[in-house]
């Protein structure tokens, strides 16, 4: 597989992208991953970079970006922080790839068994944690609220609260970035929350925001 150049990524569409990472996911799945020569793609990669997503994704040991998408040197951009969540940096990170590189697709992914949302749901608290860890609170609170009426286990509530977080936090760029919204509003970028099962190694789109 081709690394990407500037011309490639100039004539790739945020679906395209989309449909790149999931078709790499499919290969991961199924063990039937590219066979890449990384020293190639050091070469090819050493001036200069056209990454076409990025991807916000959780810290776990069990979510290797680039594998689980089939990705090579130099494909996509990667951010990993606890719980993805979304925070003034990642903002600032997310603008630099889209608007100055050119980006074209960002990929919010969450996963099960996160311990992240665990820790939220269990109002967890330690040293600096405690602060990250109320980022996800907006979600527990909105599943919260629709779970109310109904009997649930703790495990059902975390599987909600992280599809939930996924979701606000996709909501959460362009509400808090007007770079992003302007880039998306242009049909430059294109937003997408997505779960990772740890179980399974698939990839679920659970929201999308192009125009």
């Amino acid at each position: 597989m081709n690394t990407i150049t500037a011309e490639i990524l100039a004539n790739t569409s945020a679906v395209e992208s989309l449909n790149i990472l999931m078709e790499g996911n499919n290969r991961f799945v199924n063990n039937l991953k590219y066979n890449r020569n990384f020293l190639s793609q050091i070469e090819e990669t050493k001036n200069g970079q056209h990454p076409h997503a990025i991807v916000l994704s959780c810290m776990d040991s069990r979510t290797p970006i680039e594998h689980i998408f089939d990705q090579g040197i130099g494909d996509i951009f990667s951010i990993r922080i606890a719980g993805h969540i979304v925070t003034d940096e990642v903002i600032g990170s997310l603008e630099y790839a889209c608007k100055l590189v050119g980006t074209k697709l960002i990929l919010v992914l969450g996963h099960s068994k996160c311990g992240a949302i665990t820790g939220a749901c269990q109002h967890k608290k330690l040293g600096k944690l405690t602060g990250v860890l109320a980022k996800i609170t907006p979600a527990l609170v909105t599943v919260q609220q629709r779970l109310q009426s109904t009997d649930h286990s703790e495990t059902e509530l975390i599987s909600e609260v992280t599809k939930e977080h996924i979701i606000q936090s996709v909501q959460a760029l362009t509400r808090q970035s007007d770079v992003l919204k302007t880039l998306l509003e242009q049909d430059r970028i294109g937003i997408v929350g997505a779960h990772y099962d740890v179980s399974s190694g698939k990839v679920e789109i659970l929201s999308q925001k192009f125009i």
